[in-house]
Formats: structure tokens, sequence, C-alpha cells
């Protein structure tokens, strides 16, 4: 590796999540960083490009990886691309999943509602002030991870637009048995305003393979106005999706039942 070299990985890891050099091997630049606990090894093969061993923190990390740079996967923890901007695309989804990954999500959610309850008055602890900022807290930092997680575009129509996009929760939030739960980037979608309503209230779920699902109690008029008739699926769906959407389906199923019970 070549002092040019070595400063282009440097400044790719730099600009991209992966900001500490750790060691400075003749043939590796091992990085890191404080906002986020996967590691990167960035070496030069002899036949040119990068190659990229990371050592992630989150056992999802790496299968997420894998899906979106398929054809850059060299072996199941490492990857080889070809130029500097694909080293810095490689590390910059690295960062944004290792940020919204469970775990890391749910270790900024403790640290940021420490640090506000800090500020609440005297008295305030084990009220309904607590439980609110605990609340505020803990969606704003899911809504974070999901714009991370999805690269922040709804995972139905890829539109892109902040404003319009809603962090959605599969198992409810007042549902979850834990924080983790609830933080949980794979307990729910990134979606379109309107489908986050129709998903909040069970209109909409998914099946296994996240192909949309609608009410029957949604007429044929109301599906053509909000975009519903076409067959809509999922971008991707990890293997971790799978328990949440079961539990989502179960109450969609319910509604749809009931709603269908009182119209007879």
């Amino acid at each position: 590796m070549n002092p040019l070299q070595r400063t282009l990985i440097e400044k790719a890891g730099h600009d991209n999540g992966f900001e500490h050099v750790l060691a400075q091997e003749p043939a590796a630049v091992a990085m890191a960083s404080a906002r986020h606990q996967a590691c990167a090894v960035v070496s030069v093969p002899s036949s040119g490009g990068f190659n990229i061993l990371f050592q992630p923190a989150s056992p999802a990390l790496l299968p997420e990886l894998h899906r979106t740079f398929e054809g850059a996967a060299a072996s199941v923890d490492s990857f080889n691309v070809a130029t500097v901007a694909d080293l810095a695309l490689l590390l910059r989804r690295a960062t944004s999943l290792s940020q919204a990954l469970p775990s890391q999500a749910a270790q900024d959610y403790q640290a940021e509602v420490a640090e506000a309850l800090e500020k609440l008055p005297p008295g305030s602890r084990g009220t309904e002030v607590e439980r609110l900022v605990r609340q505020r807290v803990g969606q704003d930092r899911f809504r974070t991870a999901m714009l991370d997680y999805w690269g922040g575009a709804c995972a139905l129509k890829k539109v892109s637009i902040p404003a319009v996009l809603r962090a959605s929760h599969a198992k409810p939030w007042a549902d979850c048995a834990s924080d983790e739960e609830r933080l949980d980037v794979f307990n729910g979608f990134l979606l379109c305003a309107h489908l986050d309503a129709l998903f909040d209230r069970f209109l909409i779920s998914f099946d296994e393979a996240g192909w949309m699902l609608v009410s029957p109690s949604i007429s044929t008029k109301d599906g053509e106005l909000l975009g519903l008739i076409e067959p809509l699926q999922l971008r991707w769906l990890a293997p971790e999706h799978a328990s949440y959407l079961r539990y989502h389906r179960m109450r969609f199923n319910g509604t749809s039942n009931a709603k269908n019970g009182n119209d007879r």
C-alpha cells in the first residue's frame, strides 16, 4: 500500500463514518468510530481496488451489506470494490446500518433519555412527564434509525421527501415488551404518510414475501384513490422482520374480520 492509497482510504473513512484510524499496518488500515461499534479493515489487493473486512457489532450488519452490495461480496465478512467512490459508498452504508441496527439504537436511546431526564425539574421522575419524555425520545430515535436503514426513502414507493415519511411500527409502541422491541429497526417500515396511517390502523399489512395486503373494508374506489390497487411489494424484507409482521398480520386479520362482520 503506497502513501497515496493510504491517504485516500483514511479520507474515505473519515468522510463516511469511520473517523478513527486504529492501526496502520504495512498492508492495511483499520478504522472505527465513536458513533457506532463496527470496525473496517481496508487493504489493497495486488489485483487492484480495495478489500474491506468488517468486524460488526451487530450480527445483522453483514447480511444487510450482502443484500445491498451482492456483487461486491468476497466472503462472509469482506467485500471487494474497484474505486474510492465505491469504497466511500460501502463505508457510508455500513455506518448508516450500524447506527440503525437494534443494539446501537437502544444504546443511543438510553444515553439520550438520561440526558433529557437530567433537565427535568425535581419530582418529575416516575411521573407522566417522564413517560412522555421517554416516548418522545424513543420515537425520534426510531425515526432516525428507520431513515438510516431504508436510505431515506419509503419502503414501498421509494419516495424520498423526509417531510412525508413516517416510521411505522408493526408491533405498536404500547404493545412492545421492552425498549429494545420499540426501537428495533425491524419492527416496522418507513412509509409515506397515507400508507403509515393505514398500516397503523391495520388496514394494510404485508405477507411473508413483502406483498401488500389490503383490508376488504377499503372500497375499490378508495383503494384506487389511495394507490392501493396495483400490486405493491416492499423493497426488501430481512428475516428479523418476520416475527413483527406475523404480529401485525394477526391484528390486520382481526380488524378485517371484525369490519366484515359489522357490514353483515
